[in-house]
């Protein structure tokens, strides 16, 4: 597990040294444990390693044969034992026993095909002087994360944004339009950055530059298919899905470092545990961590579990201090990110890094299995929208306004509020509906008249449409398992981890998020992962003799902080502050009345606003750090 960057210029011009320098030290929580550079002429590629596999001999960058090939990487490939088997008997050699040098040499046997043959999470490299050309990979669904930027020189690439932006040919000039799509997802989807100049690789991608032609080229190499279904009765289907995220765990328990697992005591990560207790030795070391807050706390779950599987069991009461967290979370992010799970995921990551330096989680079974709830709504929405429309706009509509506003965790009373406003609409739109912190509505009382006219005509709905249309599934929860897969899960979730994790130097592991597990998952009937209203019923089925009663049948609880109540106490003074300062003011995107009033009923209890809020912060808090 590693940072990379680098950087080639066109016209011969040699590569500097001290800049490259740079860039690779900016990442060096990354990597703590080594660190290597290769410049030749007009490229240059360096790297922060952690090491995981190989300690002896796994140091990059890692050169061919013929010293013509570069490559550095960042991630984990757990077939490549396998591949480098195969690749033996077609007349390669190796001097090394670790993953990075069978990437080499797969590339070298496919070139651009290469990460076809991959199983696992990547993001790479490859410098080919013969062929002049920069060869960049990222792993299928976006594990880890691989940003570039065209220069007038050349281009630039690194895993992370403090890494691009200390090259002194990359510009922090801001992309407001990326801004209006941040307001909708409180992330930046991909391609975009918060950034003019700097892109994202899409998961699933490959990118050649040639500095001769200063031409870049992106492909696809891979994506999910729902349109192929089994045919299986819900037995055999169970046990293979049970065989395939076994394999998975036991692939990823690969490691020559201490290894646990994140628990939340959910489904996802209690069957990942539980399967990881079954392929293990000794007791496998669980982390799991709580709030004073008891509707944000999920300790008494995890327990369960862990007293379930006789797992070695770590808690971690935290009180968050937000004041205190807020900058590291900014600063590592490097753009705007408002998931506030940002920041339980930074905490349980630093308590667990001071025991094990790899540690597995549930990532991905929701979008795999239907585990969020929106799944069930999209599918009841078809029944709603057969009620008359004077009925449901009139009558139902206007009476599930009147209930008021809750901040619980897990309120009916808030759900069914966006259930009856987003319902009536066209599939897309009701989704883009249901996942928006600022819906059109929302931004057009907020946006100023310059920012409304830079944004019109800018849909969010344009990101998840394509993937609608795309879906070839038997119905509307295929498709929107696959918009979640290809927008949510790598711009928010994923991010999330992958920044919050390496933050601390601690390297995360998704089982659920294996290609086999993903594909199998995909070709199931929507019946067996969505049975009536109830989410991932094939999984619950299967997981009974694994994990207690009790975790399966609770209510899918998340993983976030009470920021509603911290907006409204000790945060309020330093959100007034920040919100509603003059720097912040003048930046012409939003009206100072609109911030004020959003504060002012918040504050009062009269109105839920704190993810908006939420938002607004962090996305001044980025402009403050990385702009101003």
């Amino acid at each position: 597990m590693c940072g990379i960057v680098g950087i080639v210029r066109r016209g011969g011009r040699a590569v500097d040294r001290a800049v490259l320098q740079s860039m690779c030290d900016a990442i060096r929580h990354r990597g703590p444990d080594e660190e290597g550079a290769y410049v030749g002429g007009a490229a240059g590629v360096a790297m922060r390693r952690l090491a995981i596999i190989d300690l002896a001999s796994g140091q990059q960058p890692m050169h061919s044969d013929d010293g013509a090939r570069h490559i550095v990487y960042n991630g984990e490939t757990y077939n490549y034992k396998e591949l480098r088997k195969e690749l033996a008997k077609l007349g390669h050699s190796f001097h090394t026993d670790c993953d990075t040098e069978v990437i080499l040499r797969a590339y070298e046997q496919y070139g651009a095909d290469c990460p076809k043959y991959l199983r696992g999470m990547f993001a790479f490299a490859i410098w080919d002087e013969r062929e002049e050309e920069l060869f960049l990979a990222r792993d299928r669904v976006g594990k880890k994360p691989l940003l570039y930027a065209l220069t007038p020189d050349g281009l630039v690439f690194g895993s992370e944004f403090t890494a691009l932006l200390k090259h002194p040919d990359v510009s922090r000039d801001v992309d407001r339009e990326a801004l209006h799509y941040y307001l909708t997802f409180m992330c930046v989807p991909a391609p975009l950055t918060a950034y003019r100049q700097i892109r994202k690789l899409e998961p699933g991608h490959t990118l050649r530059y040639s500095p001769r032609t200063n031409e870049v080229k992106i492909e696809r190499y891979w994506q999910l298919d729902f349109s192929k279904k089994i045919k299986a009765d819900e037995r055999e289907a169970g046990e293979r899905a049970v065989e395939l995220l076994r394999e998975a765990v036991r692939v990823r328990l690969m490691s020559e470092v201490p290894l646990g697992a994140f628990l939340s005591g959910g489904i996802d990560s209690s069957a990942v545990v539980a399967l990881m207790s079954e392929e293990s030795s000794a007791p496998v070391k669980t982390f799991s961590i709580g709030f004073d807050e008891q509707d944000f706390s999920e300790l008494h779950h995890a327990r369960r579990v862990a007293e379930h599987v006789g797992a070695e069991h770590h808690e971690f009461v935290v009180r968050p201090d937000a004041l205190e967290v807020l900058p590291t979370i900014v600063e590592h992010y490097g753009e705007p990110y408002a998931d506030s799970s940002a920041i339980p995921t930074y905490y349980v990551s630093r308590e667990t890094r001071r025991h094990v330096t790899v540690a597995l989680n549930g990532d991905g079974g929701d979008e795999c299995f239907a585990g969020y709830e929106r799944y069930a709504a999209m599918k009841l929405a078809g029944a709603y929208r057969r009620i008359p429309g004077v009925v449901r706009e009139g009558l139902i509509r206007h009476a599930a306004e009147l209930i008021p506003a809750s901040e619980a965790r897990r309120s009916r009373a808030r759900d069914l509020k966006r259930f009856v406003r987003a319902a009536s609409l066209p599939h897309v739109e009701r989704y883009v509906r249901w996942i928006s912190v600022f819906d059109d509505e929302a931004k057009a009382a907020l946006y100023t008249d310059e920012f409304a006219r830079e944004t019109r005509g800018r849909e969010a709905a344009s990101f998840v449409a394509p993937w609608f249309a795309s879906a070839n599934g038997s119905g509307i929860v295929d498709a929107v398992l696959l918009a979640d897969t290809m927008t949510y899960l790598p711009n928010d979730l994923l991010v999330k981890v992958d920044i919050a994790s390496m933050a601390v130097s601690l390297e995360a592991r998704s089982p659920f998020l294996d290609h086999h597990v993903m594909e199998f998952a995909a070709s199931l009937p929507e019946s067996l992962k969505l049975r009536g209203l109830t989410t991932k019923y094939l999984l619950k089925r299967v997981l009974k003799r694994l994990v207690p009663e009790e975790n399966l049948a609770r209510r899918k609880m998340g993983f976030g902080v009470p920021i509603g109540y911290w907006l409204r106490g000790r945060l309020e003074p330093f959100l007034r502050e920040t919100l509603l300062s003059e720097k912040h003011l003048r930046r012409g995107l939003f009206k100072p009345e609109a911030v004020r009033r959003m504060i002012e009923l918040h504050a009062r209890g009269e109105r839920d606003y704190a993810t908006r809020l939420w938002t607004l912060l962090m996305l001044e808090l980025w402009f403050g750090r990385f702009i101003d």
